[in-house]
């Protein structure tokens, strides 16, 4: 680990400060951060600390929409009854996310910022891996790719996206606000992760010096309606190879209005947008029809030797999670 200085924000204004400053990284949790530093990926001459910013840490409910500061640790949210109750998606999946030491350490704000879980990027040794050393290119293409992109990777990478809640936040059209030293900005979650293209490097809409003050999110006849379901290779604490998060309207077992997104499956979490316009107006119980409106949103996936299990893992976990939040099963 390189050597590193230590300080402690005392202000939201100093905080950006600092974040626009070359050779600094804000410390929320450290549960991700401190494991970049001793894998290499990341080599901060100075760490500040931002966890003294109360103002960051609260969870509120209005009328109109949940809003969470950046600094909520994901325990908190996860058990917090107006979580639980109003967007249930939510609860899930941060609970599914870590073990429980860890959400009490982790923030919200920091979980939006994990970067992939790819073996490759995450290496003891630097293999080549266009996210960690761009322009070295995508190991993962030729390699071990049974845990990678089946939709939305490029020829320059394919790692999936490890967040669970970036997920639930996907259907319930959060917005990230982040603030910067001259203004305040609104990004939607589908906006805030960007596909690799050919500069798999940039992940998100960040840009310098701006740091994630408040995740909001609508409310809806929906939000209450909703769940995660996350499958992985064994029961504990792992990353997703599949999971879905759905929210639904229904009339009887008829679906009225519908948010589907999956992850462990794409670079960003991955809205089935087609699907909510086909899956209006069927049957909760009628899975064939169910299965035929989900099949467009997967023409454009591109499986690789080892991960091609995964598109109809995915169909057949995204009916199951739309049953239970239309509370068929």
């Amino acid at each position: 680990m390189t050597p590193f200085t230590y300080a402690r924000a005392t202000s939201l204004s100093s905080a950006i400060a600092a974040a626009g400053t070359q050779g600094v990284s804000l410390l929320a949790g450290g549960t991700e951060l401190l494991n970049w530093m001793k894998e290499g990926i990341a080599a901060p001459r100075r760490v500040v600390d931002i966890n003294a910013l109360e103002e960051l840490d609260y969870i509120e409910l209005t009328a109109t929409e949940l809003r969470l500061g950046a600094l909520a640790r994901m325990s908190a949210v996860a058990e917090h009854p107006d979580v639980c109750r109003e967007f249930p998606a939510l609860s899930i999946a941060l609970e599914k996310s870590a073990s429980q030491q860890i959400r009490n350490m982790a923030s919200m704000g920091g979980n939006l910022m994990q970067r992939t879980r790819c073996p490759y990027f995450r290496a003891e040794v630097q293999l080549p891996c266009n996210k960690r050393a761009p322009g070295s290119g995508c190991a993962a293409r030729e390699g071990d790719d049974r845990s990678h992109a089946v939709l939305g990777g490029s020829a320059h990478c394919i790692a999936t996206h490890p967040s669970d809640a970036a997920v639930a936040l996907a259907i319930f059209d959060a917005i990230v606000r982040v603030q910067g030293a001259r203004e305040t900005r609104d990004i939607p979650i589908d906006d805030f992760y960007v596909l690799p293209g050919e500069t798999p490097h940039v992940e998100n809409a960040l840009a310098p010096g701006e740091v994630i003050v408040q995740i909001a999110m609508p409310r809806s006849a929906m939000t209450p309606k909703s769940h995660y379901i996350k499958l992985r290779e064994r029961t504990s604490y792992e990353f997703a190879l599949v999971s879905v998060a759905a929210s639904v309207e229904t009339e009887g077992k008829v679906i009225r209005a519908t948010r589907v997104a999956l992850g462990g499956v794409a670079p960003k979490p991955w809205r089935l947008r087609s699907a909510e316009t086909e899956l209006v107006g069927l049957a909760l119980d009628d899975e064939a029809a169910m299965y035929r409106a989900l099949e467009p949103d997967f023409e454009a996936a591109r499986p690789g030797r080892h991960n091609g299990f995964k598109i109809e893992l995915a169909r057949r976990t995204a009916i199951r999670a739309l049953q239970v939040a239309g509370g068929l099963a």
